[in-house]
């Protein structure tokens, strides 16, 4: 028996069944020159994934057997170029999703909680029958809410489960440089063709294509080209289509055909849970008391969670101390400064006013017209939760107004934000710039 073949008995039991049959029941024993196993595979996807995936498995492999390999060489068969689709030429600029997509973005370790249960369910389903469910799925939320955590699970669990299946994953702001470039040097048609027979395409930050015309309308009739052909399409924004400045209403309209899925920000539960999956995968057990202190003094931002963890480990592990709470005090004091910041009530009152397109000196204005009152009832709602304003001063800070009046205005946003995930959103956008 030939050495990939004793490789692959033991892959076979190491791995599951769908594993093994996707990626490696195909692959077959090259040559074993000079120490280098060749190995042949069918696909350059597959090439891609037995050099990133099952690397270390196949090494630990060869020196458990004692196996005379010093190096394993995946090389694609000489017939791929025939299998590929007819009448297309294979176009070598397409890059592997394996190198697209980040590993550690998966489904098993993304914290699932009330903030985010509707569009992870959302993604599971999507990944599970591509274009069968929902088409296209438009994930939107705030910076660092995990929406490419969970643009990168689907790409992996359909590269997974569904071998050959041709997936591409891009952001906004390359698809636009793709076609600035592809325009200066006359190779548009290579674009088109590359983006078009994608079987899925996820695209993040569509919001950065906000008054770029002609990116637009190539996306545009890139968007037809799939859904038309069944294909599906997955999309992040930081906000919902209707809230994207510069978008073609023809491509609003089509971002809201399928399944729009909102993330939240995260409730102190859920960064906990954040916190220890994330320490889990690290090794590591986060005391109790310093758990919560991060929970409780980052914004609601899985990002900076995942800094303030990096920051303690690195420090631990440079200086042999214990994680407990007096070190991460110290190290993550930074965090405690940006919290204990004084938020006066004209700082609130100008971010409200620039948020909602209005001058401030309006909010303090006798109007009662929609646009002035709902700005105003978000003004004194954040009032009374960033600083210590008594009724009374809100009141007078605002025109005079009754502290009745301020009671009525915060009672009815506390009871919308429940309800509203555009409101609760905004409320916790203005919360993050001005602490």
């Amino acid at each position: 028996m030939n050495p990939w073949e004793q490789i692959k008995q033991q892959l076979e039991t190491a791995l599951n069944p769908d594993s093994y049959r996707n990626w490696v029941s195909r692959t077959s024993f090259g040559q074993l020159a000079g120490g280098v196993l060749r190995v042949s595979v069918p696909t350059v996807e597959s090439k891609a994934w037995m050099e990133t995936e099952y690397a270390n498995q196949v090494g630990a492999i060869i020196r458990k057997l004692n196996l005379p390999v010093q190096a394993v060489l995946y090389e694609t068969m000489s017939n791929v170029q025939e299998q590929d689709r007819p009448g297309q030429e294979r176009d070598a600029e397409f890059e592997s999703p394996v190198n697209q997509l980040n590993p550690r973005f998966t489904f098993d370790n993304f914290v699932v909680g009330a903030c985010n249960q509707f569009a992870h369910a959302a993604a599971r389903s999507v990944a599970t029958n591509p274009s069968r469910s929902y088409n296209p799925l438009f994930l939107y939320g705030g910076v660092g809410m995990g929406k490419t955590h969970l643009m990168h699970a689907i790409g992996r669990s359909l590269m997974t489960n569904s071998v050959g299946m041709r997936i591409i994953y891009t952001s906004s702001e390359r698809f636009t440089n793709e076609v600035v470039s592809g325009i200066r040097l006359e190779r548009m048609p290579q674009l088109r063709q590359r983006y078009r027979s994608a079987d899925v395409l996820l695209i993040d930050d569509i919001q950065l294509l906000g008054n770029k015309e002609r990116t637009q309308e190539e996306f545009f009739h890139t968007f037809n080209e799939l859904h038309d052909s069944q294909k599906q399409i997955v999309i992040s924004s930081d906000s919902p289509p209707k809230d994207i400045p510069g978008l073609l209403e023809r491509l609003r309209s089509r971002f809201e055909w399928g399944l729009m899925a909102d993330i939240q920000p995260p409730d102190l539960e859920t960064k906990m849970a954040i916190l220890d999956k994330k320490a889990e995968i690290e090794g590591l057990r986060l005391p109790e008391d310093v758990r919560t202190f991060i929970a409780i003094k980052t914004k609601s931002n899985v990002r900076e969670l995942e800094g303030a963890l990096v920051k303690l480990m690195a420090y631990s592990s440079l200086t042999s101390a214990p994680i407990n709470l007096p070190m991460a005090q110290q190290v993550l004091k930074h965090l405690t400064h940006v919290q204990d910041r004084r938020v006066t009530i004209d700082a609130i009152q100008k971010a409200v006013a620039e948020k909602y397109g209005i001058k401030q000196s309006q909010l303090k204005e006798k109007s009662n017209t929609k646009t002035i009152v709902v700005p105003r009832q978000v003004a004194m709602y954040l009032v009374k939760e960033l600083t210590t304003a008594s009724l009374p001063e809100i009141g007078r800070s605002f025109g005079g107004k009754h502290h009745t009046t301020v009671i009525h205005s915060i009672t009815k946003i506390e009871r919308l934000r429940q309800s509203d995930p555009d409101l609760n959103r905004l409320l916790h956008s203005l919360m993050d710039s001005l602490q």
